[in-house]
């Protein structure tokens, strides 16, 4: 897996808990926690996007 870069998630509370963002060129994104950085969730735009859409609309009709 070449390099990643990661970047904390402008979402992410202060302290310990953040998400942080990794996106190649090839259009995979990796997504990992803080406080397990050796996990890494590996998914592409289309599906993150729509995840992060339905959390949006959840959270307004609340």
């Amino acid at each position: 897996m070449p390099e990643l870069t990661w970047q904390k998630s402008t979402y992410s509370a202060q302290g310990a808990n953040c998400v942080y963002v990794a996106a190649t060129p090839t259009g995979t994104v990796h997504l990992r926690e803080s406080d397990d950085p050796d996990v890494i969730l590996t998914t592409t735009r289309s599906p993150l996007l729509s995840l992060i859409r339905t959390l949006k609309e959840d959270s307004q009709r609340r």
